[in-house]
């Protein structure tokens, strides 16, 4: 069957609804930004708790909370970030219940190789400033 062209023209990327666009470009990015991560043996759940401990966060119920994921989903990561040496997790002196985490220094290590990550997977973005700031009103939008 021949496409029709203005069919043709209909589906190119630049003519498609902007929920389209942004749902496709967030795909794209995820899969960049996951390979990218992969490659310094980090997961993006795995960069996010070394972001938090390293603004400060020691608990892993406030990891949870800041992340904005179950608990248990927290404990998984927070496993595998221990195993490979990029946190340490203590006992609370003061509270039995509670684990004290700390980004080791092979984790800021990890964290820090990251930074200029942006520049790789976003090579296309002219105005990262206006690109962060328009990223930023969407995701605050209050409908």
């Amino acid at each position: 069957m021949d496409a029709n062209p203005a069919e043709a023209e209909e589906h190119r990327p630049e003519n498609w609804p902007l929920g389209r666009l942004l749902g496709a470009a967030s795909r794209a990015v995820e899969r960049a930004w996951a390979d990218a991560l992969e490659q310094r043996g980090l997961t993006h759940a795995g960069l996010i708790v070394l972001h938090l401990l390293e603004l400060g966060f020691d608990s892993q119920s406030d990891l949870a909370r800041m992340a904005h994921v179950e608990p248990q989903t927290m404990s998984r990561t927070v496993d595998r970030l221990e195993r490979e040496g990029l946190v340490t997790r203590a006992p609370d002196p003061g509270d039995r219940r509670r684990h004290v985490l700390a980004i080791t220094d092979a984790g800021r290590s990890a964290f820090e190789g990251v930074r200029g990550l942006e520049d790789e997977v976003f090579p296309a973005v002219d105005d990262p400033a206006a690109f962060r700031a328009a990223l930023l009103q969407i995701v605050t939008a209050r409908p």
